[in-house]
Parts: C-alpha cells; structure tokens; sequence
C-alpha cells in the first residue's frame, strides 16, 4: 500500500524564494514524500503568496497563532517549515509541533544567528566581522531563536567586494535553496515513516 505523503505548510513574509526552490525540488521529485498543501504569510503583501497561487497551492494570511493552529489541525498538517518567516513562534505554537517544524537560516549556526538576525542583517554582520567563509543552516525549530537542533549545513566563500546584497544572493543560490529541499525531503520521509 502506498504511504500518504506528509503534509506541508510553509510559513512565509516576503518574497517568497526560498518557497519556490522548495515548489521547483516538489515539481522535479525531489521532494517527494512530502507535499505542500498551504502557504500561511505574517502579511497579506507577501509575494510568497502570488508563488503559491501560480502553483495551485492553498494560501492563507494568518491573523494570530490559535486560529492558525485550528487551520493546520483541519488541513491534516504534519510539517511546518519557515522559509524566510519573520516572526518569532511562541513557545505554545512550538510545543504544538514538536521536531515537526523546519528553518532555515542565513548563516553557520552558531554565527551571527538568534533574535534580531535574519535576512540581510546576517550578511552584514558577517562582512563586518570580516568572516571569509558563511553559509546556510537547515534546523529544527525550538524556543530558542536559531537554538534548534541543526540537520544541514553548507559554507559558502565570502568573496572580495562582496555588499550583503551580493552576499545574501550567492547564499541562497549555493546554500539555501539546495539544504531547504534536501532536508524537506528527509523530515518528509522521517514523518511518514513515525506516522505510518
């Protein structure tokens, strides 16, 4: 018998990139024990939304974090990834889910990582502390900001001339959207087999 694949929201506020490395790996079968049913956003601008749609993914704006745990409960959601979401989880949300939520970060944890670091904040940390070597890390979602268990990593050189736009850029294409997708998969499968 065929096993159900586990079901996925993913947690967004902007433009939703990383979103789309992970819709790309779902339509190429990388990912394919897992299956993104709903993208909730923290703002109703987010283009991570307009990604959704085009592809046929149910999309939701959330308003607080009771009504978004009912809609993951009514949706069958068993893995709950972060994918450039700016809010800080609450511990409540957290135990709801877990070792079923995911995120991914802009640096080598423990580097430049916990409150106030995301986005390009990160890289300009990381060009003022003058490191020659940054990266991404895949993690576990705990109370701690960034604290999570770590499950992927992979460095990416710091090049001179660099700006954290250029920065940011070439961390996400070498890192991010290559770590995102594999680790998807593997929770993915970790989840329909505990669940089986």
């Amino acid at each position: 018998m065929l096993k159900q694949k586990t079901k996925i929201a993913v947690m967004v506020s902007g433009g939703g990139t990383n979103l789309q490395a992970l819709i790309d790996a779902q339509k190429r079968g990388d990912l394919h024990s897992g299956e993104i049913v709903l993208v909730a956003a923290s703002n109703s601008n987010a283009y991570a939304l307009t990604r959704a749609e085009q592809n046929g993914i149910e999309t939701m704006v959330m308003s607080d974090e009771p009504s978004l745990i009912r809609s993951f409960r009514e949706r069958g959601i068993q893995l709950i990834i972060l994918a450039g979401f700016l809010k800080i989880l609450s511990p409540e949300f957290i135990r709801e889910y877990p070792n079923r939520i995911i995120n991914v970060h802009p640096s080598l944890i423990p580097s430049f990582c916990g409150k106030g670091c995301y986005g390009l904040h990160v890289h300009e940390k990381a060009l003022a502390y003058g490191v020659k070597v940054t990266g991404a890390t895949v993690h576990y979602v705990n109370e701690i900001p960034d604290g999570g268990q770590i499950i992927f990593q992979k460095a990416v050189d710091v090049e001179d001339g660099d700006t954290p736009e250029k920065l940011q850029r070439r961390v996400m294409e070498q890192a991010e959207w290559k770590l995102l997708p594999a680790a998807a998969e593997m929770v993915s499968r970790k989840i329909m087999e505990e669940d089986a």
